[in-house]
């Protein structure tokens, strides 16, 4: 699996954007805000979010009260989605795009399946899990109760 700086970041940044947008109702909420309540770095987040929009996950507003909304609501936006339109596929082995194997001699090596399936009930997992899930607290066992 490949979930970087940029996949946590995201899902931060998308969460506390959630949260604020539930509270705040119509108004959009500013990348300096989150930036400042995340302690990430405003440049590293209008990154971020310049992939997130390409991606259709949030929407900028322009001008005085500017900032950005999520596109749909928080229960319909999967981590996953978040963690894809900022990151390389997830992907626990270490094969590359252009091989199809691990090995120096394109081979595959003896886990490559295990670290494979691996990556596959990861992302499955993510895929599961909404935005809304985050916000609420509603992740992991908790969540199947609710």
């Amino acid at each position: 699996m490949r979930l970087s700086t940029k996949g946590r970041y995201a899902v931060m940044a998308m969460a506390d954007l959630a949260r604020r947008q539930a509270e705040q109702a119509e108004r959009a909420v500013a990348l300096s805000d989150i930036a400042t309540r995340q302690e990430i770095s405003l440049s590293y987040l209008e990154q971020l979010f310049a992939r997130l929009r390409r991606q259709g996950l949030v929407q900028s507003h322009r001008g005085p009260g500017g900032g950005y909304r999520l596109a749909r609501a928080a229960s319909a936006t999967s981590i996953a989605e978040i963690v894809l339109a900022v990151d390389e596929p997830l992907r626990a082995t270490r094969c590359g795009a252009k091989s199809p194997g691990c090995m120096m001699n394109g081979e595959r090596c003896l886990t490559h399946d295990l670290w494979e399936e691996t990556g596959r009930q990861i992302e499955a997992w993510l895929a599961s899990v909404s935005l809304e899930d985050v916000v609420t607290g509603r992740v992991g066992s908790d969540r199947r109760a609710a």
